[in-house]
């Protein structure tokens, strides 16, 4: 299962996701939106013109937008991650 972890060095709510996927030893890709350009208008696109983070992308090409710890952990345990 590939995981795409948009985020920034500023966003609280990336923070406290990223501590979730890891105490629970989830794989994931981590991209800085403020680094990368294209990332962060991919992000834009699939928000409609929004740009909220943390966004999480699964490979099924579902996403979650500023998941809250139980919507993360309720994602990864539909699509049989945890």
């Amino acid at each position: 299962m590939s995981i795409k972890f948009y985020t920034t060095d500023w966003c609280g709510d990336c923070v406290r996701s990223k501590a979730l996927l890891n105490k629970l030893n989830v794989d994931f890709e981590e991209i800085n939106v403020d680094i990368n350009s294209e990332a962060n208008d991919y992000i834009t696109k699939l928000q409609k013109n929004q740009r909220r983070i943390p966004t999480i992308v699964f490979s099924d090409d579902s996403f979650l937008v500023e998941p809250n710890d139980l919507e993360l952990h309720s994602k990864l345990k539909e699509l049989g991650i945890v």
